[in-house]
């Protein structure tokens, strides 16, 4: 995919002369379309024209609009500091989105970094939470939007609401075919009906619209979903709690692991609803207000989800190692194992509960129904995460990583560690999310003297 906005830009801040840069554009042009020279010269132009006259921005009067137009600039780079990448840099991320979002009448918001958002109306608790494709699914469009839902699915679920609708965003770059869309839907369906959740809406977009060309998939999968208690927040796990957590078969980082390593038959492990009837199996037996704090181990595996839990609940969770390895299905515990990839730093989407240890047994049981289900460890006072490893008892810390495990061998050459200059990042991160406050306070203000 290219942006030839994002290249006609650079080369103008470079100092690229006009034909240069319209006949670098040209070329690009006629990589990607089957068009005359003289048709792609003048795309090529137009395309200069207006980057060049957009960058004016830069010398307006008007300080108020120049700052609108124009960002903070951290020069800190999304893949540089592991954004998306289920670890520490993408959580510090997260946490400053949710600083600059600021206080809100929510009963969770992003605040809480839990699975979903919810709201309380007409007397119900609402839970809104969006799950976008994983990024290396944008070639299988069934596989991205089978996973999507099922991991929106699944975030209204652990929230315990249950789900009422889904709603689907999908941007397809200029080139695409337009089957992606069609096999996107389809996949998105096939959760849909196989959980009795309605598709209610979505957009349907281009990717950059004229100015990129290629056939990248990017989109999204939203849910809504209803309850008439108080959901089960990460915040809620408490000292003496038990943990048990269900068998997990895989979503979208396994899908991927498994086509890009070439173990193709581990992609029909990830085809299931399991999540989605284990929470029901629940929801029937009128279990749910027995369960203090669910999740999906999905962020950075189980080394990011409890660290995320601990953070947000003020205790320590111990796990054992022993009971930890039954909750990967075989098949995919086989394919990690001998791709040399950590199992407890991805997503194997197993369902996690923090309950009473009185309580255990009869969930376990309404469980062992739909799916296994392990007592994996529990929770005590204190901070972090650790486990009793199963050969000699000795105690592990449970650490998420910078980011998640390299499961791809690019990931693993891009590497696991933190950069060395991560301090340095998060100050200047730190500096641009006080910048977007300040842009958004004054945006705010200009708005009110308006009225």
């Amino acid at each position: 995919m290219t942006d030839l906005e994002g290249f006609a830009q650079r080369r103008i801040i470079e100092g690229w002369g006009r034909q240069d840069i319209v006949s670098a554009l040209t070329e690009l042009v006629r990589e990607f379309k089957d068009w005359e020279m003289e048709k792609a010269s003048a795309f090529s132009e137009a395309v200069y024209e207006e980057v060049k006259t957009s960058l004016a921005y830069v010398d307006l009067k008007d300080r108020f609009l120049k700052n609108l137009l124009d960002y903070p600039k951290t020069g800190v780079a999304m893949g540089e500091f592991g954004v998306g990448s289920r670890g520490e840099g993408d959580f510090k991320v997260h946490r400053d989105i949710a600083e600059i979002i600021g206080e809100q009448s929510v009963v969770v918001g992003p605040g809480e970094q839990d699975d979903a958002g919810v709201v309380e109306g007409g007397g119900r608790y609402v839970t809104a939470a969006v799950d976008g494709i994983h990024s290396r699914l944008s070639r299988f469009p069934f596989l991205a939007g089978f996973h999507a839902a099922r991991a929106s699915l699944r975030d209204i679920y652990v929230m315990g609401s249950r789900p009422v609708a889904l709603i689907s965003d999908i941007h397809l770059a200029d080139d695409g075919d337009i089957g992606k869309l069609y096999d996107y839907t389809a996949g998105i369906s096939a959760v849909a009906e196989s959980t009795g959740t309605p598709v209610v809406s979505g957009s349907t977009l281009r990717v950059g619209g004229d100015m990129v060309f290629g056939d990248r998939l990017v989109a999204a999968v939203g849910a809504v979903g209803v309850s008439e208690t108080l959901p089960s927040a990460r915040q809620h796990a408490r000292a003496g709690d038990v943990i048990l957590m269900t068998l997990g078969r895989g979503g979208g980082t396994i899908a991927t692991t498994a086509i890009y390593s070439g173990s193709f038959d581990v992609v029909k492990e990830t085809l299931n609803v399991d999540f989605m009837r284990s929470m029901e199996a629940i929801h029937k037996e009128g279990l749910l207000e027995n369960i203090h704090a669910t999740t999906d181990v999905t962020n950075g595996g189980l080394r990011g989800d409890a660290a995320e839990i601990s953070k947000a609940s003020g205790t320590k969770l111990i796990f054992e190692e022993r009971e930890l390895r039954k909750t990967v299905s075989r098949p995919v515990l086989t394919m990690l194992e001998a791709l040399g990839i950590d199992y407890l730093g991805v997503s194997t989407d197993s369902l996690l509960l923090i309950l009473p240890e009185e309580d255990a047994p009869e969930v376990m049981k309404a469980l062992e129904k739909v799916t296994p289900v392990y007592e994996v460890g529990r929770v005590e006072k204190g901070a972090g995460a650790a486990m009793i490893k199963e050969a000699d008892g000795s105690i592990e810390e449970l650490k998420p990583l910078f980011r998640e495990s390299a499961y791809t061998k690019v990931k693993r050459i891009v590497g696991e560690t933190p950069p060395e200059d991560m301090v340095e990042m998060s100050r200047a991160l730190d500096a641009a999310k006080k910048e977007a406050q300040k842009k958004k306070e004054e945006v705010k203000r200009w708005m009110a003297k308006r009225d």
